[in-house]
């Protein structure tokens, strides 16, 4: 516990959580933020978040947080979450000695009309100004997103059921940030027993249409094998 400024006396530390939200759109990752309608930082971009009081765990105030303040059931909504990492700089909050247990979560489509009028997606590459630490935050998990897609099957989390190799490919691209080499993707993703194809056909193309693929497990789990040579 510390010392508090204001009363002379040991307070612990308000505990939170700060959530993170990727998308891919128009082949490119993108992180939710919210524009924030109470100091501090009035009317600035940040991630969304809020205070846990005691008797919730920090999943249900995820929850509880993010249908309020974005309009998503975290549960219901992403296709795939995790908890992140526990921030806790003594000055990363103005207001005070401020404990995020903070998640990072996958999107794969959002329902028209479902975000709240001040949530938002940005390009993690070109974030606006942010609120407290967010930038640090949303850097560590744009990190942990792109190391996790190079040894588990998280792709899927970002991908239809069933989709094209070039559908796969751009998801990793977007992750990672540059081009992958076309042949030598397409060698190295079907060189490891982790898709399986499907009699589909890739429907609404007027030029040849594609093969459509499917991940053999519906779960995120790890692939070692992949790990080795996927983002080369």
């Amino acid at each position: 516990m510390t010392k508090s400024p204001y009363n002379n006396v040991y307070a612990a530390p308000v505990l939170t959580t700060d959530f993170v939200v990727f998308s891919i759109q128009n082949n490119r990752l993108m992180v939710l933020l919210i524009k924030r309608l109470d100091e501090p930082f009035i009317n600035e971009w940040a991630l969304p978040g809020g205070y846990i009081p005691a008797g919730e765990t920090t999943v249900q105030g995820s929850r509880r947080i993010m249908a309020k303040k974005v309009g998503l059931d975290i549960l219901e909504d992403l296709s795939y979450m995790e908890q992140l990492y526990t921030f806790d700089m003594v000055a990363r909050d103005p207001r005070g000695h401020a404990v995020s247990v903070t998640y990072f979560g996958c999107l794969r489509t959002v329902k028209e009309n479902q975000l709240r009028p001040n949530a938002a997606f940005f390009p993690v590459d070109e974030l606006p100004p942010l609120a407290f630490d967010h930038d640090n935050i949303i850097h560590y998990a744009h990190k942990r997103i792109a190391s996790k897609i190079s040894y588990t099957n998280l792709a899927s989390a970002f991908l239809n059921k069933e989709f094209t190799l070039t559908s796969l490919q751009k998801v990793y691209e977007s992750v990672y940030g540059h081009k992958l080499d076309k042949r030598n993707f397409r060698k190295k993703i079907l060189k490891f027993d982790i898709l399986n194809k499907t009699e589909h056909m890739e429907t609404g193309k007027v030029q040849r249409p594609a093969r459509l693929y499917k991940f053999k497990s519906n779960k995120i789990e790890e692939i070692s094998e992949f790990a080795k040579e996927a983002q080369d």
